[in-house]
This record gives structure tokens, sequence and C-alpha cells, in this order.
């Protein structure tokens, strides 16, 4: 086989809404089936792109909070794990503490939600707590932030964004429900530089992935992939870096791209 990984993204790209539409599942196990190893890659905790593996009946790494953490769980080890300045993440909490909006923290193990009122619990998965307000815990600095809010998301790109691009990556990204969402991590973070080090820790080359996505963050990815496969819902930016363009998320574009690939062998 020319490839022998598969990277993939979630929200945006696997998933439609927070469900794997059938056909994407069906045809990521044929690709197991047939010798294909499975990555997914997200913005989100770990936890959540080990359920989904789970689903799915796939093993191997994980790429967790935008490329910051790359989790093997044959090992229960990290085989990446980056978290952002302590002095970044005092200015962000304030900032959050301050205005409205949802942030997402993801921590070592455990996933703080920040927002106003307190939510249903039972919505919650057992790994995240609600806060009603954020504090800084040096010794469990956050591998990423999700922060979505209108003037706050305008703040950050305003005000640190600026000051702190040497040292932090700030990256909208598509959340489930289809709004932007600030994604922040550490500068040297990013999916590219998770893909190679799971490709490394599999024996791979980075060129034998394809990676799937559909938004600015996924770009590090195709990068370094041997193949970039874009959702058709994708921004121009996204399309014009893919290798092949597939149907939207919606529409079962991930099992579309995978069939095409298990047919042809390449998209060239």
């Amino acid at each position: 086989m020319k490839y022998k990984a598969l990277a993939i993204d979630l929200d945006g790209t696997l998933l439609d809404g927070e469900s794997i539409p059938e056909p994407n599942i069906d045809a990521l196990r044929s690709a197991r089936d047939q010798g294909y190893r499975i990555i997914i890659a997200t913005a989100r905790w770990k936890e959540m792109a080990l359920g989904v593996a789970q689903t799915i009946g796939i093993e191997g790494p994980v790429i967790a909070c935008s490329g910051a953490q790359v989790y093997d769980p044959a090992t229960s080890c990290d085989v990446l794990d980056l978290r952002l300045p302590e002095a970044f993440t005092e200015e962000l909490f304030a900032m959050c503490n301050d205005n409205r909006c949802i942030a997402t923290i993801t921590l070592g193990a455990d996933v703080l939600l920040k927002l106003d009122g307190e939510p249903d619990q039972d919505a919650m998965g057992d790994e995240m707590t609600w806060v009603p307000q954020l504090s800084v815990s040096p010794g469990n600095l956050p591998r990423a932030a999700a922060i979505q809010g209108t003037r706050i998301n305008e703040l950050i790109r305003k005000e640190l964004k600026p000051r702190w691009q040497h040292e932090v990556n700030i990256l909208d990204s598509v959340g489930p429900t289809g709004r932007i969402i600030v994604m922040i991590t550490h500068k040297g973070a990013h999916k590219g530089t998770a893909l190679q080090a799971a490709c490394d820790h599999m024996g791979l080359e980075a060129r034998q992935a394809v990676a799937f996505g559909d938004a600015e963050n996924d770009l590090a990815m195709f990068e370094i992939a041997g193949a970039a496969v874009a959702m058709g819902q994708a921004e121009d930016e996204v399309r014009r870096a893919a290798t092949f363009v597939s149907r939207s998320n919606v529409e079962a574009g991930v099992a579309h791209a995978v069939n095409h690939l298990l047919e042809h062998g390449d998209f060239r």
C-alpha cells in the first residue's frame, strides 16, 4: 500500500454534530481490516478521541488537544505532552473570568468547563468539571483552551495574540454546532507535529499517512502527510491545500474519500 495510516479530524470531518455517520464507521472498519492504521486527530481531549476509537473498533495513538497531546492507549502513556505557558494562562483566565464565554480547559486528566450558570451535570462527561471562575494551578497547566464567545474571541485576537503569538498558537476552529471556537495551544503543539510524533511511534513515515480535515488547525497535518482530504464544506484555504476534496461531513465525506482510496489506492 502507498499509504498505511489515516489521520482523521473529528468535528466537521468524521462527526455530524456529535454522532458518527454509519457509512464513516463502515468505511473505517474496512480500511482497518485492509491494514490501515487509524489515528483520531482532534481539538478535543483524549477521552473523546478514545471513545470514538472504541466505537469504530480501532486501536493506536490518538492526537488530542489540537496536537498538544499524543496518547498511546496500549501503554497508557503520552508520546507528546505540551502545556501553555503559566504567564499566558494567567492572562487568559483573567480575561475569561471578566467576560461572558464558554471556556473548555483541558488539563492533565481533567477538563474544566467555565460558563455562566451551572450546566446539567448529566450532560457532561465524567472527566468534566464546571467552575464559575478559572484559576491557575502551576503544576497542572492546560494542554489546550477552547474559547467560544464573539466578544472574548475578538479580545483574544486583538490583545493576546499580538503579544503571545511567538509562544502560543491561537487558531480558529469549527465546533460541533458549527460555531467558531478559538483554539489555544503551546506554540510547538499543532497537528503536524503530533502526526509526526504518532507516525514515529508507529514506525511509519508521515508521508505514509493521509490527513482528513476541514479547518485551519488541520493544515499542519496536510503539509506533512502524503495526501490530504478536505471535507466539502471546508473553507477555500483548506480545500486548496487538499489533494482530494470529498463530500461534506453531513454527507459522510470521510466514507466517500476512504472508499475511493480503498478502490483506487490513491487520490491523484
